[in-house]
């Protein structure tokens, strides 16, 4: 029984001797500790000018102001009543350098009192007048609370055939009489259109929508798991001026966009913060800063995927990466490999995250074991220490945001190619290329700064 003991001691002996695997224990660099997501933002700067067809706003002019649109039934002040109809669609023009010229077609009907009242005694008998006319008008066109605003004044009341009355059977002309009598609705045929115009025409429940519209985050790639978001902060738009029967103003939105990899992040949109503004002009251009967010959650499953298959090694000394975890510790990566092979247990390596604009991958410059798990290697595998090994493990420690980058870009191009969001509205313009800014890091994520220029333009023709 001791010689069978003695015998199986003996193999046990000899396959340890020949084993090569290997525990390395190398210290872990505990990661700093954990604070909210904060990091530095360029905001981005979207111009909109706009071109509005001044059909488009008679149009909208018209299906406001329909019907009775001026009435007086007190007789006892001037001897008359009146009622004023629309009797045909209104007409815009802007044959007036700055100003819209509106032509409205009217119907009246005026009953005019006649006669004597002396001694206590009234005579009197009414006569009722139908005409048919127009009414011209100029407005200056402005923008006032992101309202269109149009300040009108009545120019000219004209007749298709003069007033008059038949008294004992002569036509009698009442025209000096009709004539300053209509001057008193002057006031309201100018309120109705100018009310008219700025209920047809008031941008801000609009604008305010499409931004709400915009704020939901976006899945731009389910594969990489990667989102867009905008988030609003100020809104600007310069005085509207009128030329060539078109309207045309500048808008332009202030906002943050971000690019984020990961979970679904929460919708950032609230009306109450977005700030109006007014200006006197606008670049003409598209600056968007766009902010790609990468946690280290996430970045390590794109780096573990890069691992996947792979071993490092000379010979028959050979790993392969079990596992993969990042984070962050005075302003650099370290990065944790979990190994099996010749050597088990976990190595440790630190870095700077950069950008790589030709690949467009995030990748860590500087790469080197931390000096622990390098000591470590010293005594038990200085073969991983060799710069070959090192290299080939440097190639996997990246991810790319390419993928990301592309979809986004195609997301944007989608909203310049005359795009419609609704009837009668349309957005064209170009995208340029992303060209990259910087990386920083957070006690989270990984940050990286993009910008993207471009133009845009909006033209409203056809609103219904």
């Amino acid at each position: 029984m001791n010689k069978i003991i003695f015998f199986f001691s003996l193999i046990g002996l000899f396959l340890s001797g020949c084993s090569t695997s290997k525990k390395i224990e190398a210290l872990k660099p505990e990661p700093d500790d954990a604070s909210p997501l904060v990091y530095d933002h360029s905001p981005s700067f979207v111009s909109l000018p706009i071109t509005l067809q001044v059909k488009d706003v008679e149009n909208q002019i018209n299906k406001l102001l329909n019907g009775l649109i001026y009435e007086d039934n007190n007789i006892e002040d001037d001897n008359l009543t009146v009622k004023i109809w629309k009797q045909a669609p209104i007409v815009l023009d802007n044959n007036q350098e700055g100003k819209i010229k509106t032509i409205l077609p009217l119907k009246a009907s005026i009953k005019y009192r006649y006669g004597i009242s002396k001694f206590g005694i009234s005579m009197y008998d009414t006569r009722e007048v139908n005409l048919n006319g127009k009414v011209t008008l100029l407005s200056n066109v402005g923008l006032i609370n992101w309202k269109l605003n149009t300040q009108t004044d009545l120019k000219s009341l004209d007749w298709n055939e003069s007033p008059t009355i038949s008294i004992a059977g002569k036509d009698i002309p009442i025209t000096y009489i009709v004539n300053p009598a209509l001057k008193l609705f002057k006031k309201d045929i100018e309120k109705s259109i100018d009310d008219a115009i700025k209920n047809a025409l008031d941008f801000k429940p609009n604008v305010f929508d499409a931004l709400e519209q915009i704020s939901n985050p976006v899945e731009m790639s389910t594969e990489y798991n990667t989102w867009f978001r905008m988030v609003p902060e100020e809104l600007y738009a310069t005085n509207a001026l009128i030329k060539n029967n078109t309207i045309k103003m500048e808008m332009g939105l202030k906002c943050n966009i971000e690019t984020i990899i990961g979970q679904k992040p929460e919708k950032q949109f609230d009306k109450s913060k977005i700030a109006l503004k007014t200006v006197t002009s606008m670049p003409d251009k598209i600056t968007a800063n766009i902010v790609a967010i990468s946690t280290y959650a996430d970045a390590t499953k794109l780096i573990l995927q890069n691992f996947q298959g792979q071993e490092f090694g000379e010979g028959k000394k050979k790993v392969t990466v079990k596992n993969v975890e990042l984070w962050h510790k005075e302003g650099k990566m370290v990065i944790a490999l979990e190994l099996s092979g010749t050597i088990n247990g976990t190595i440790y390596l630190t870095g700077l995250p950069q950008y790589n604009d030709t690949t467009k991958e995030i990748y860590f410059d500087q790469l080197q074991y931390v000096l622990d798990t390098k000591n470590k290697l010293v005594k038990s595998a200085n073969w991983l220490l060799s710069g070959l090994v090192l290299n080939k493990i440097k190639e996997s420690c990246r991810y790319s945001i390419q993928p990301n980058l592309e979809e986004g870009k195609k997301q944007m191009l989608g909203y310049t190619k005359n795009y419609s969001p609704m009837p009668g509205v349309f957005i064209n313009g170009n995208i340029n290329d992303i060209a990259f800014k910087k990386i920083q890091l957070t006690n989270k994520a990984i940050v990286a700064f993009l910008t993207i220029s471009g133009k845009l333009s909006v033209s409203i023709d056809g609103l219904k």
